[in-house]
């Protein structure tokens, strides 16, 4: 039975420990990436120019449907 070095073993695990540190904290950064993008207020102040424009039209058009019931 082949045994391996105490100190490949060590080198091994210390490599594997950084590999996960890595991974991790890759990780941690994707899901604050992902948090700041999915952010209400972030979305909000990006969709405010769209948002306003079809309230805007909802608004008119239902105006004008209000009006119309009462002129006839």
């Amino acid at each position: 039975m082949s045994t391996v070095p105490i100190e490949t073993l060590q080198l091994r695990a210390l490599e594997q420990r950084h590999q996960l540190h890595r991974t991790a904290s890759d990780l941690r950064q994707k899901i604050q990436r992902t948090r700041e993008k999915l952010r209400f207020s972030k979305q909000a102040r990006d969709h405010l120019l769209p948002v306003s424009v079809l309230a805007a039209v909802v608004g008119v058009a239902s105006g004008y449907g209000v009006a119309s019931l009462f002129t006839h």
